[in-house]
């Protein structure tokens, strides 16, 4: 029976698009471009709005389980779906391994443990994930929508600790990267912008999607506009140009009212949340991987326990093979934090505007919100455009699915 309302289905969509990342996303926006960082996240706000209504639309026409895939599939074909199952599943080891690194940054500056002390508790939330799914342990959607609540109770709190804190001082020089540091902080924030697909994987769970689903993707908007908006307003406000330079930007707005109480509070949230993220993220590319190998699009030994009830642990043993390859450069300092939220925005804007070229084919042309999809898309493809040369991940694994697909059409043909 399908339970899901619009309460429970905003803060599930809610939660899909508010992610850890924006506990430090911040500050790396401000890294890039300074007070200017403002309008990345107006523009990338304002993207949002057709973007969501896109996905909505869609989920209401077509109410399906597979989502963004599964419109792909419909529209150009199961070589596209297939590449945006690709770009799925490879965002999640630099996803998981971002996430991770975040709540060992914020524990160590609690704690006054150093770049060792947060990679290393970043490497136990990892492990600790990993094993949880191994075991077959998942958080309920209970327990998730509670942390996505905690998030955003959390954001709320640092705003309003440091809204009478803001200074319009700090908002000068406003550009001083020029504009195309603008772009670039659009690049690294659409990390806090992806999971708008989320809305069309839910459309089954309404009893009535047409109905429900427009609901909740406003109810969303307003959700995600109020926090995004107050959090990079203070940000930039109230720590001027030490925003740049702080690796855990909630830690310092809430200091600005309790003090030192603030970094043991925030440590303890963004571990609980990290730890969250990461365990939901690994358990849901851990099916996606297995759905791959069932379907043809991966190789058929990762399908094994993908069916319900099972844990497919050979795609989560593929998972953490390439986090922890991933979490090596990073310990050791060859990658930053910054690298690897640009690179899992980019694979992720990649499967927003797949997503939105589905839109463009599938839904009634020359209406608003075709149009819509149309500026998003155009929007999306410029996004990408200042990833610079992380386009080679979704190119590569792009070629990576097409070569696997026809690799396995000639083995086919050849027997």
């Amino acid at each position: 029976m399908r339970r899901l309302g619009v309460g429970s289905g905003t803060a599930l969509c809610a939660g899909a698009v508010l992610g850890p990342g924006v506990l430090t996303l911040p500050s790396l926006a401000a890294a890039a471009a300074g007070p200017a960082s403002l309008l990345a996240w107006v523009v990338l706000l304002a993207m949002c709005v057709p973007v969501a209504a896109s996905f909505a639309a869609l989920g209401a026409r077509f109410p399906d389980g597979g989502g963004v895939a599964t419109y792909v599939h419909r529209a150009i074909g199961p070589r596209a779906a297939a590449a945006v199952g690709w770009w799925f599943y490879g965002a999640v080891p630099l996803g998981v391994v971002s996430c991770a690194w975040i709540g060992g940054k914020y524990v160590a500056d609690a704690a006054g443990w150093g770049a060792a002390g947060a990679a290393a508790v970043g490497a136990a939330v990892l492990v600790g994930a990993l094993v949880s799914n191994a075991v077959g342990l998942r958080m309920s959607g209970r327990v998730q929508l509670l942390l996505g609540g905690l998030l955003a109770a959390v954001l709320l709190c640092a705003v309003l600790a440091a809204a009478p804190r803001v200074s319009a001082a700090h908002f000068t020089p406003f550009l001083p990267g020029g504009w195309t540091s603008v772009g670039s902080a659009a690049s690294v924030l659409f990390f806090a912008f992806a999971g708008w697909e989320a809305a069309s994987h839910l459309s089954g769970e309404f009893a009535d999607p047409a109905r429900d689903l427009p609901r909740v993707t406003r109810r969303t908007l307003v959700v995600i506009t109020v926090l995004y908006l107050g959090l990079a307003v203070t940000t930039i406000g109230a720590l001027g140009p030490a925003a740049a330079r702080t690796d855990t930007p909630l830690t310092a707005l809430l200091a600005q009212s309790v003090g030192t109480a603030a970094r043991p509070v925030a440590a303890a949230a963004a571990l609980f949340l990290t730890f969250g993220a990461v365990n939901s993220y690994l358990a849901g590319a851990s099916r996606l991987g297995a759905a791959l190998g069932r379907d043809g699009a991966a190789p058929r030994w990762l399908a094994k326990g993908g069916a319900p009830g099972e844990v497919p642990r050979r795609s989560l043993a593929v998972l953490g093979v390439v986090a922890a390859a991933l979490a090596v450069p990073a310990a050791s300092g060859a990658a930053d934090l910054d690298l690897l939220m640009r690179a899992t925005a980019t694979c992720l804007a990649a499967v927003t505007l797949a997503g939105l070229a589905a839109a463009l084919v599938l839904l009634p042309r020359r209406t608003p919100l075709w149009y819509g999809g149309l500026a998003a898309s155009v929007l999306t493809a410029g996004v990408l455009a200042f990833s610079g040369w992380l386009l080679l991940i979704p190119v590569v694994l792009a070629g990576a699915s097409g070569g696997f697909l026809t690799l396995r059409r000639t083995g086919r043909g050849t027997r």
